[in-house]
């Protein structure tokens, strides 16, 4: 087995960003269900393919993260990732995740609105009575490739719970052309049928959390697990180029042959 470098020192800067897992309970008390969005072929970073909220972090939030005293506790870089969190999944789905305070639907799309008019999240929240509920985003992974031939980014994943995932949902129609509820399992064999696109991160992480029956065990799962920084490389096995990660990172399957390999 011959490990070649797909780490480069001079790759890109890594622009900070974050994703939310979000469940919710299946219907027929099945395995719990995740927000999937399908992405714009238009969009420069994987156009096309299917990924769960999230984005870049935002000054804004890390200046909300600055002023808020129950950030205190945790690493800057965290609380401004778990608060970007909150604001893409809000800005692409519609949905409100980790805050406390009475949500219902209407003020959820009078929220999104105002968000995607230009409103700031901090001042979405004031008005609301809404407070950032850091202890129930639960960090899940971070990955941050580092390839000079991608766009870069190092991306915090985080778990939510939303229960029943009552509250109406809609794709923001400009980044997200679609979206939809799906079993980790259900996401996966729609990608080996061909009938959605999934990223190399976003089929480590479907295949990770499909070991799980509920959100209790994938949250236990996490909170038990040191998370390392994952930056994939290349390696040789049996004459293949694979792209694969470390073995030890709580992931059941640490790669898949290059060429089958959608990265971006």
């Amino acid at each position: 087995m011959t490990r070649t470098s797909d780490w480069v020192e001079d790759a890109p800067p890594a622009r900070p960003a974050a994703t939310v897992v979000v469940f919710r309970r299946n219907a027929d008390g099945g395995p719990p269900q995740l927000l999937l969005l399908e992405r714009s072929g238009a969009m420069a970073f994987a156009g096309g393919a299917t990924v769960f909220p999230g984005g870049a972090v935002d000054p804004a939030d890390r200046a909300l993260a600055d002023s808020l005293p129950e950030a205190a506790d945790l690493d800057p870089d965290d609380a401004a990732a778990r608060i970007a969190a909150v604001r893409e999944a809000l800005e692409e789905s519609g949905l409100v995740v980790g805050v406390k305070g009475t949500v219902t639907a209407p003020r959820a799309i009078d929220a999104r609105r105002r968000l995607l008019a230009g409103e700031t999240l901090g001042a979405i929240l004031a008005d609301e009575g809404w407070a950032i509920d850091f202890d129930s985003l639960i960090p899940f992974a971070r990955w941050w490739p580092r390839h000079r031939e991608i766009r870069v980014y190092d991306t915090r994943f985080y778990l939510a719970d939303v229960g029943t995932g009552a509250l109406d949902l809609a794709a923001d129609a400009t980044e997200t052309q679609h979206l939809f509820w799906a079993t980790a399992q259900e996401a996966l064999d729609l990608a080996d049928a061909g009938r959605i696109k999934v990223i190399f991160p976003t089929r480590r992480n479907l295949e990770r959390l499909a070991l799980w029956p509920d959100f209790a065990a994938v949250r236990d799962h996490a909170l038990a697990t040191p998370i390392q920084t994952i930056s994939p490389w290349m390696e040789e096995r049996d004459g293949v180029r694979w792209l694969v990660i470390p073995s030890d990172a709580g992931y059941p399957v640490d790669g898949e042959p290059l060429d089958g390999a959608a990265r971006g």
